[in-house]
């Protein structure tokens, strides 16, 4: 157990505990207490009474995402296989879920109130992969792999006797065809999106039949109008509070990171593989593949010049926010699910999290900021929907694209305690920088203070690559705040903000006027159009040396190998990622093999396998022996292979998350003695070879993939023997 030497802190709260046990008799603080072991709250306690006077200014520990929204899992049958592939919430309550594996299920009693449990009944089965679920007049409809189905009971005895299919699609067969939707529109049409398909041997999104790469506008009667193109993977979707439609996209080829988009008809977002399907009847585009500018430079810049492609609302920074965009659900509970009214949840399938979107429109174009809101899901978040009573319900299913969260699959109830979180609640763009409005009020003297807050700017590459390391990131400069007299909010006077970019806002130093820390200190605003009005007027401040700004201002591109910038030696191609470990430089990434090995002792051939696995989970070699490492990468996504010391695979992943914006560039390997030899990161269909002489001293030793996300399941196991 740890030791606990007492302060004078832990004096203060021995004094403080008899007005402690007052306030925990109150009824606020005993549904505080209801909801964070999982039992009912009553809507008449909701809202917690203040803590006694006095408490707020005494050192507490660090308040924590489960204090204010709280994670309950529903059990599922044993027989059951629930991987969510689409959710919706039924007029009585209760969920229809489809499954991957072709079933639709309702439950009952999701909420668990009282001693009973949920039960589950089949409604239909059969189905090829559905993943996507909608409720409308009477009807369940879902999107199949290759077409719109509508569900219907028509005796009545809770099972689906009626199957019929609105409008079907091509397809080829590949497995990456997922198809999502549909989603209503006013109109009482259906939209739906399609992914494209994949191509191990090109490395690159293929659209191999018609229409893949689209959003589909289907009528009642069965009619089919092309709505938008350039999607990649198009896997959420829904309408924000004004009823524009949006999705979410997927890191891949054209897609530097995850990003969110407004979709009205005629769009292209992105991905020139759709374009080859314009000729065909009805498309409301002409653009063809060859037309899209592949030139590595930001996506708003080539958007200005090829003006049929559209930018998107809302940068999600990649390791950093997610790695697979999933569902996206609009907070219309009216306050009954905390202060984020008319804002988007958008779920991460690979990262096991939800972060938190909000929107604004600029010139008659969205753009808008996403912030983080709950990590800690069971297993990777596909699709959300609401509850009757303003909880959130979270659909999980981790097969063959694996997830942080361990389990297979999942069904979780996100539960608002009542308790106010202190956090940025939004931040809007200002006509000279940014102004971050706060829940709850804020410490006027730290939060007038620019030196509490910091402001990055950085961008991706929009081009045919798969992904895109962080590029021209830079600091600007903070040159005065001016805050709200009622402390909710911080106006911010900025320099050197650039349309198109991502502006990493970050506010470690504010604190509330009770001494609490935000609970997320940290938001990403994509600055797509600068809006008019008044600027402020702000006295200059002194200059002084920003050595971390000065550090970032150069692009986040490594320099080539084999050249240098002055001051700097050159970058060997035959040997990087030197550092040193107990006084001896360590080579970490040798890319030749040695002069003087003549062969290696042993060649290991690694690769990949879908559901983040590596092809090979262990294999064998003496200590002290010279080894080669092959590593091919054959994923749709990007990998690299890193060796590391015993037992420390999960924390090497950590430190690699946490290099944040600079992960990308410095190929997720943290300056850490824990890693031992890596690649770099690779793309998609690309290799490279290692060689290294393997530990003296004989154990298990790890390889991971320290992709953010990755990590935790790609592993496997070098033993090293005598």
């Amino acid at each position: 157990m740890k030791r606990i030497q007492p302060t004078i802190h832990h004096f203060a709260r021995l004094a403080l505990l008899a007005a402690g046990l007052a306030w925990f008799s109150q009824p606020a603080a005993w549904a505080q207490i209801q909801s964070k072991n999982g039992l009912p709250v009553s809507s008449s306690s909701k809202q917690p009474a203040p803590a006694p006077k006095g408490l707020a200014k005494v050192e507490a520990d660090p308040e924590k995402e489960d204090d204010f929204y709280k994670l309950i899992s529903l059990p599922v049958p044993e027989d059951i296989i629930l991987e969510v592939g689409g959710m919706v919430t039924l007029p009585d309550g209760n969920l229809a879920v489809c499954t991957r594996r072709g079933e639709v299920w309702i439950v009952s009693n999701p909420y668990i109130s009282g001693s009973t449990r949920p039960t589950y009944k089949r409604f239909a089965y059969g189905l090829h992969e559905p993943l996507g679920l909608a409720y409308k007049d009477g009807d369940i409809f879902v999107t199949q792999r290759s077409e719109v189905t509508r569900l219907r009971d028509t005796d009545q005895d809770g099972r689906a006797d009626s199957y019929d299919k609105m409008y079907s699609w091509p397809l080829s067969g590949n497995y990456h065809e997922y198809s999502y939707g549909p989603t209503f529109l006013p109109n009482g049409n259906m939209l739906v999106t399609l992914n494209v398909g994949w191509s191990n041997s090109l490395g690159h999104g293929v659209s191999l039949v018609p229409w893949r790469g689209w959003t589909l506008e289907i009528t009642p009667e069965g009619k089919m109008m092309p709505f938008a193109a350039g999607m990649r993977s198009p896997a959420g979707y829904g309408m924000n509070a004004a009823g524009d439609f949006f999705y979410t996209e997927n890191q891949g080829d054209w897609v530097g990171s995850g990003r969110i988009s407004q979709v009205e008809k005629g769009d292209f977002l992105g991905n020139a593989e759709s374009l080859r399907w314009t000729g065909l009847p009805g498309s409301p585009l002409t653009i063809k593949p060859q037309d899209v500018p592949n030139t590595g430079e930001p996506l708003y810049d080539v958007a200005k010049q090829f003006t049929a492609l559209k930018a998107p609302a809302v940068w999600l920074p990649h390791g950093i926010l997610g790695i697979s965009t999933s569902g996206m659900l609009l907070d219309n509970t009216k306050g009954g699910f905390g202060p984020f009214e008319n804002q988007l949840f958008v779920g991460d399938q690979g990262q096991s999290i939800v972060s938190r979107v909000d929107f604004e429109k600029v010139k008659g174009k969205y753009q808008g900021v996403v912030f983080p809101f709950r990590e800690g899901f069971s297993s990777g978040v596909l699709r959300m929907v609401w509850g009757h009573d303003a909880s959130m319900f979270v659909g999980m299913t981790s097969r063959g694209w694996s997830s942080t969260g361990k389990e297979l699959f999942s069904l979780q109830r996100v539960v608002w305690t009542g308790k106010m979180p202190f956090e940025m609640k939004t931040i809007h763009a200002m006509p000279d920088g940014f102004e971050i409005e706060f829940t709850t009020p804020v410490d006027q003297e730290l939060a007038a203070d620019p030196t509490s807050y910091k402001i990055t700017g950085f961008n991706y590459k929009y081009h045919a690559t798969y992904g895109s390391p962080v590029i021209n990131r830079a600091g600007c400069p903070i040159r005065g705040v001016v805050v709200s007299k009622d402390g909710l909010k911080a106006r911010l006077v900025v320099d050197s903000l650039r349309l198109g970019y991502i502006h990493e806002i970050t506010t470690a130093g504010i604190r509330s006027t009770t001494g609490r820390a935000l609970l997320h200190n940290v938001g990403y605003y994509t600055l797509n159009n600068i809006p008019d009005g008044e600027k402020l007027a702000v006295a200059p401040l002194p200059l002084k040396h920003n050595h971390e700004d000065m550090m970032t201002a150069s692009t986040s591109t490594a320099p080539p190998v084999g050249r240098k910038t002055p001051g700097q030696k050159a970058v060997s191609a035959k040997a990087t990622g030197v550092v040193k470990s107990a006084g001896k430089a360590m080579v970490k990434r040798v890319t030749e093999m040695p002069a003087s090995w003549g062969e290696p002792d042993y060649t290991i051939n690694m690769g990949t396998k879908p559901g983040l696995k590596f092809s090979t989970e262990q294999f064998q070699v003496k200590a002290g022996s010279k080894v080669r490492v092959v590593f091919n990468n054959e994923d749709d996504m990007l990998h690299n292979f890193v060796v590391v010391t015993p037992g420390s695979a999960v924390q090497v992943g950590e430190l690699a998350m946490k290099l944040g914006l600079e992960g990308q560039e410095k190929n997720y390997i943290p300056q850490t003695d824990k890693v031992l030899y890596h690649t770099n990161l690779l793309q998609p269909n690309t290799n490279e070879s290692i060689y290294f002489i393997a530990p003296e001293k004989p154990g298990d030793y790890m390889y991971e993939c320290s992709v953010p996300g990755h990590f935790y399941v790609m592993q496997g196991t070098m033993k090293v023997v005598k």
